[in-house]
C-alpha cells in the first residue's frame, strides 16, 4: 500500500505534510476511501512544531487553561502550549502556564482523569486536540467526559477533519477533505465499496493501519 502514498502539503504552510493512500479502509464506526497518514505531523519534530504554530494562529485570542490531547497529539499539544504562552506580550495567553494532558481509558473503555489531574480540568477552559475526525463520535465522547469533570470546552482542533462542527462547537483543522479530492466517509451499512464487494484493504485508527 505504501507505494500508493501521495504527499500533500498544507495550503498555508508548505512545511506541513501528510500522506494519503487510496483504497477501502475501515475505522471503528465508518468506512473511508483514503487512509490519511498523519504520522509526519505527530511524530516529526519540525512538522509538529509548524503544525502547532498554525493552530496557535487560530487560537491566539482565545483564553486557554488546558489542552487535552487525544490520538497521539501530545507533542503538537506541547508545542501549541508553548506557542500560545510565549508569543507577543499582547497575546491573551502570554506567559500562561497551560496544562497539556491526556485522558486515561478505564477497563470499560471510558475516558477518565485521575484525582491528581482533575484540577487541570475542573472549571478550566479546555481546548481539545485530536488527530482525525470523520464522524465526530470521539469528540462527542470527550465532550461528555469533560462535562462530567466540569471542564469548559472552548474549542476543538484537529489535524484532519471531515466535519466542521460538533454539538455547536467549531472544529478547526489543518487539513480537510478539500485537500484530498474525492475523499468520502460512509457508515458501514451505506458503504458503496462494500456494496460493490470491494475488499477492505486495512483497519485504521489513530495509531496507523493493519492490513487485512
Amino acid at each position: 500500500m505504501e507505494r500508493r502514498t501521495k504527499e500533500i502539503t498544507n495550503a498555508k504552510n508548505k512545511r506541513i505534510k501528510i500522506g494519503v493512500i487510496p483504497g477501502h479502509f475501515a475505522t471503528n464506526h465508518s468506512h473511508v476511501n483514503y487512509y490519511i497518514d498523519l504520522n509526519q505531523m505527530k511524530r516529526r519534530l519540525k512538522n509538529a512544531k509548524e503544525t502547532a504554530q498554525e493552530l496557535a494562529n487560530i487560537y491566539s485570542s482565545m483564553p486557554i487553561d488546558t489542552i487535552v490531547c487525544l490520538e497521539g497529539t501530545q507533542m503538537i499539544g506541547a508545542f501549541l502550549a508553548e506557542a500560545l504562552s510565549s508569543g507577543s506580550t499582547h497575546s491573551i495567553n502570554y506567559d500562561a502556564d497551560i496544562c497539556v494532558i491526556t485522558p486515561e481509558l478505564d477497563s470499560n473503555n471510558q475516558m477518565i482523569f485521575r484525582d491528581d489531574t482533575q484540577p487541570m480540568i475542573w472549571g478550566k477552559r479546555v481546548l481539545l486536540l485530536i488527530s482525525s475526525a470523520s464522524t465526530g463520535w470521539t469528540i462527542e465522547r470527550c465532550m461528555s467526559c469533560l462535562k462530567y469533570y466540569s471542564g469548559e470546552l472552548i474549542g476543538v482542533a484537529a489535524l484532519f477533519s471531515a466535519i466542521s462542527e460538533v454539538a455547536g462547537i467549531k472544529v478547526n483543522s489543518i487539513f480537510t477533505p478539500d485537500d484530498v479530492p474525492g475523499y468520502a466517509s460512509h457508515s458501514p451499512a451505506d458503504c458503496p465499496m462494500c456494496k460493490e464487494k470491494q475488499k477492505v484493504d486495512a483497519l485504521i485508527n489513530a495509531f496507523g493501519y493493519s492490513k487485512i
